[in-house]
């Protein structure tokens, strides 16, 4: 997983995989799911992300060592 911040659109997508997505789906407002050719979740978009979420901290706990 990673997470890549787009400064000039304050855009903060997380890629979930390697696969590309081929369909998008808005949730909510600014908040856009991107789906695989098999409907498995591969992204998410947050628009105007730093008004949503404290971009300074990240927290990952609980997830399990590879």
């Amino acid at each position: 997983m990673k997470l890549h911040h787009h400064p000039d659109t304050d855009s903060l997508y997380i890629d979930l995989g390697r696969r590309p997505g081929s369909e998008s789906r808005e949730v909510a407002d600014g908040v856009v799911l991107d789906f695989d050719d098999h409907g498995n979740l591969v992204g998410i978009d947050i628009e105007h992300a730093s008004k949503k979420l404290d971009l300074k901290t990240l927290d990952a706990a609980g997830i399990p060592e590879p």
